[in-house]
């Protein structure tokens, strides 16, 4: 993989700490955004290497019949069954990377920066060897649960599911390079973006 001078800042964050509205102000500074569950969610549709093995690994009846994978079923099935969702991320993750790597060395050209937003970034520790750093978006586990039952209407017992299956908000805090805390306006948020965007496209600025 080719970056020449590009930086690549991983940024991560709980369900609902608001990732995607950060990752949009960035955007709207011109910031190249490469989104690994944007990756993932054209992998779940076809035509997708991804699904052939979905097929042979889990089963037909995972696949919908417009050749989509059933998402509903996969994640009630990978939540009951750990061994099945180490099996399905063994099929996507590769796969993600892979495109992820081609979407860098698109930008390295082009831009001082790139944004690679990864959910489970320090979870799965893919890309710990891609990214300059670590910028999580943090927010309250209330918050979190209140963001995410706002949007998406699921059930109590799976977002708590979900939030299980990701690593504790003080974990995450030692784990990251940067913060930016997503409890307030979206003033503050604007703010908090761009004094970061400052810093990473500065050239002249040397990461400890």
């Amino acid at each position: 993989m080719r970056t020449d001078g590009m930086r690549i800042i991983g940024l991560t964050g709980g369900i609902g700490s608001g990732k995607s509205t950060v990752a949009t102000l960035f955007a709207e500074l011109g910031v190249p955004i490469i989104d690994t569950d944007e990756i993932a969610h054209t992998l779940s549709h076809p035509p997708s290497e991804a699904l052939k093995q979905i097929a042979l690994e889990f089963g037909q009846h995972f696949i919908e019949q417009n050749g989509s994978l059933n998402r509903a079923h996969m994640r009630a099935h990978i939540y009951a069954n750990k061994d099945a969702k180490m099996r399905l991320e063994n099929i996507f993750h590769p796969l993600i990377k892979s495109i992820v790597i081609q979407r860098l060395d698109i930008q390295a050209a082009h831009t001082p920066y790139v944004l690679l937003v990864v959910p489970l970034l320090f979870e799965t520790n893919t890309y710990s060897n891609i990214i300059d750093r670590s910028l999580l978006v943090d927010c309250s586990v209330e918050q979190q649960i209140e963001r995410v039952q706002a949007r998406s209407g699921l059930k109590n017992t799976e977002i708590a599911a979900i939030i299980a299956n990701q690593l504790p908000r003080k974990a995450r805090i030692q784990l990251a390079d940067d913060i930016i805390l997503n409890e307030s306006s979206l003033a503050h948020l604007q703010s908090s973006v761009n004094s970061l965007h400052e810093r990473y496209q500065d050239q002249t600025c040397r990461f400890t």
